[in-house]
């Protein structure tokens, strides 16, 4: 039977089985709903994440290829190692979520638009509220300069964008992260889809059922709630 496009309902938060996920495009797997943070949990527990521009339906994504790393396996180039004992900028978890989300808003070069709409900023901001969705923040001398912002399934992190404003900032959030959760025996990181940049830091490709078996496994486990209080991070 040929794959087909679900079309949600608003008034059921359940989502189609991910491995039905459309071959092209490539992990599209249902288009409607609301984002609604029961919805968003439920298909974070799932391997589905939203992706849309501005003024389109709600399209839920669930990939072939899936973009993880454990946190212990960040990688840190000599170059970057560097770059850490000599900087003179600061790491926070939750100062500033708000404004982490809005300049990962912002544009890219050679892109017209963002797909971090006003409705998945307010949406996203709903689930911080509820302690579920966090930020790292990276500042020179009190001005927010890098960060990135996703959120927590259990023993897993499912990171949403990141952005830097100087050189190796969001790379240094991420780092950060990976330390940071890995303290607090967090076990996956979920970066969605591949791309150079995570690559250089040692995120890999693992397949959607390979995903699927890690999220079953750690999205039930409890890390300890203070890995998201209000602090510095400090690098090793």
């Amino acid at each position: 039977m040929p794959k087909q496009l679900t079309a949600l309902s608003i008034d059921s938060i359940q989502f189609p089985d991910p491995n039905n996920a459309l071959d092209d495009p490539e992990g599209l797997l249902a288009i409607g709903g609301d984002l609604s943070p029961e919805r968003l949990l439920n298909a974070y527990q799932h391997a589905i994440f939203p992706w849309f521009s501005d003024g389109e339906p709600i399209l839920w994504w669930s990939p072939a290829e899936r973009a993880v790393i454990q946190p212990q396996q960040v990688h840190i180039s000599k170059s970057m190692a560097k770059f850490i004992r000599q900087t003179s900028l600061t790491i926070t978890v939750n100062h500033r979520f708000k404004d982490v989300v809005t300049a990962c808003a912002q544009p890219r070069k050679k892109q017209a638009e963002t797909w971090i709409s006003p409705a998945i900023q307010s949406a996203y901001y709903q689930l911080h509220l509820r302690g579920v969705a966090h930020s790292v923040e990276v500042w020179d001398q009190g001005q927010l300069v890098g960060g990135l912002y996703g959120v927590n399934v259990g023993a897993i992190f499912c990171g949403e964008s990141m952005f830097h404003q100087q050189t190796n900032a969001s790379k240094l959030a991420f780092i950060a992260l990976s330390q940071h959760f890995s303290r607090f025996q967090g076990q996956l990181i979920d970066c969605q889809m591949m791309t150079e940049h995570l690559q250089s830091l040692g995120v890999t490709a693992n397949t959607r059922l390979a995903f699927i078996k890690q999220l079953d496994q750690y999205k039930g486990t409890t890390i300890n709630s203070t890995c998201w209080d209000k602090q510095t991070i400090y690098l090793k």
